[in-house]
């Protein structure tokens, strides 16, 4: 019984352990800030992104935390109004939470695709890999999501 409830008592505070920011701490004004690589639009692999996503946003407050997703080669086909139904509503509800998903033209001229085929809340820049070149340069942290 005892080993039981000491069982129980780890396991709940595991629960509700949180993360510790390193200093300095991140604020509204000096936010977290993180660029996600989107460079293959498996499906899985997507999602598990967003999983991610969704990860980092329980744990910062929302005013000290931005998050830019850049898309470009394969990855682009994720923002597309004709991927995946369910992820992309998981995508738009990112939006909500102020994520910021970006397209490359690059790689949409090369497949001939236009601004219109893709989801009304992506942005859109010439080179997608410059884009996290200069997220980075920016202070963004930039992370390789599989």
């Amino acid at each position: 019984m005892k080993k039981i409830f000491i069982l129980m008592f780890a396991s709940a505070l595991f629960l509700f352990a949180k993360s510790d920011f390193s200093e300095p701490f991140p604020t509204f004004d000096d936010p977290r800030k993180v660029a996600i690589q989107l460079y293959d639009s498996d499906l899985e692999k997507v999602n598990h992104n967003l999983s991610t996503i969704y990860n980092i946003l329980k744990e910062y407050p929302a005013e000290s935390l931005k998050v830019v997703v850049i898309a470009y080669g394969n990855g682009v086909r994720a923002l597309r109004k004709d991927y995946d139904a369910a992820t992309l509503k998981r995508i738009i509800s990112l939006v909500e939470y102020d994520v910021e998903f970006i397209v490359c033209k690059n790689t949409m001229e090369t497949m001939k695709w236009t601004e219109d085929d893709f989801i009304g809340e992506a942005s859109f820049v010439q080179a997608g890999i410059v884009e996290l070149i200069e997220r980075q340069v920016d202070g963004y942290i930039g992370i390789i999501a599989y």
